[in-house]
């Protein structure tokens, strides 16, 4: 372990004890080989099929391990939290399960389909505008009007915590097979999914590299890698990932991901369709465009990753019906 990581404030031991946590209130998703780009790469490539996990993406474990580290005291008041629909997925369903109220503040513009299952799952949705309005600002007045706890959807270490869990699993999935992991390409936002399994594959598989996988219009996380402090995006920057389109990467996931040695890779939008479309034609899964940016960043750097065993993240499965109809045109 390095002193960098030493002095992080979470550790693997931390996202261990969430596994154990949270195991009977997630699902075990299954780690699954594409056998055209195993050929490719001329070694093991698999996706992590987060799409499959209860309400269609990974964001379920940091809902669920944010609330189950409250106290009853707190949980009592009611939750609220911002998202473009995953993470609002995410903790409507966790208060749900903890019998709790949740508001969500969500996008105009967010795909339909995230916004009703997130109705659907009893929460109380807010819409704003992206562009010109702040959902933290938002979050912020509601929790000041209501009482209600913030849960953040990725700087907010018990969020990143459950999202880290994603690794324990492939840790123990890879290593059922006799494997171990040369590259891990994880889908990244704010960081909290790519942070939390990196600080996992760094105690697992200390010797795998982690790429940050990130739309060419927004991959902050890659500059400010190389910068070596946070930078942001242009505001005026426009993606159809829009599970991942944020700002800047997070206060506190950032670090993370600098301790870590993380790297970051990009793929454009066209990338992205082509890869939704190859999941859905020669994979039979359905993924969310900011769900395959990993298996986009992976399909387009062949090259990189030859001789390797590869895990790409398949993040989110909540797509539109005339997104992946876009998609499937495109798909050969």
């Amino acid at each position: 372990m390095t002193p960098a990581i030493a002095a992080l404030p979470v550790s693997y031991q931390d996202i261990a004890d969430a596994a154990d946590r949270i195991r009977a209130l997630v699902v075990e998703t299954p780690l699954l080989e594409v056998t055209d780009l195993s050929e490719a790469i001329g070694g093991r490539f698999f996706v992590k099929c987060e799409n499959l996990q209860r309400t269609g993406s990974f964001k379920l474990r940091g809902g669920m391990n944010a609330l189950a580290s409250l106290s009853p005291e707190d949980l009592a008041k009611g939750v609220v939290a911002y998202s473009s629909g995953n993470h609002a997925q995410g903790v409507a369903a966790a208060a749900r399960h903890f019998g709790i109220s949740a508001t969500i503040i969500m996008p105009e513009d967010a795909p339909v389909i995230k916004k009703d299952n997130t109705k659907a799952l009893g929460a109380n949705v807010v819409s704003y505008d992206r562009y010109s309005e702040s959902r933290e600002e938002l979050g912020q007045k509601i929790q000041a009007e209501t009482g209600a706890i913030l849960i953040p959807p990725y700087d907010y270490l018990p969020t990143m915590i459950g999202q880290g869990t994603t690794a324990i699993e492939v840790t123990n999935q890879l290593r059922a097979k006799g494997l171990s992991l040369d590259t891990a390409i994880i889908c990244c936002g704010g960081g909290g999914l790519a942070g939390g399994s990196a600080l996992v594959y760094n105690t697992t598989f200390p010797d795998a590299q982690v790429w940050a996988a990130e739309p060419e219009t927004h991959d902050d996380t890659a500059r400010s890698l190389r910068a070596g402090k946070r930078l942001s995006n242009d505001p005026e920057a426009r993606s159809i990932c829009d599970a991942i389109v944020t700002p800047t990467p997070g206060e506190v996931t950032f670090p993370v991901l600098q301790a870590c040695g993380v790297e970051g890779r990009s793929a454009s939008d066209e990338d992205v369709l082509d890869a939704v479309g190859f999941a859905a034609k020669r994979m039979k899964l359905l993924v969310e465009p900011g769900g395959a940016i990993a298996l986009a960043v992976g399909r387009t750097h062949v090259a990189q990753l030859q001789g390797q065993t590869v895990v790409a993240y398949l993040s989110g499965g909540n797509i539109d019906p005339e997104m992946l109809a876009r998609a499937m045109t495109r798909a050969s």
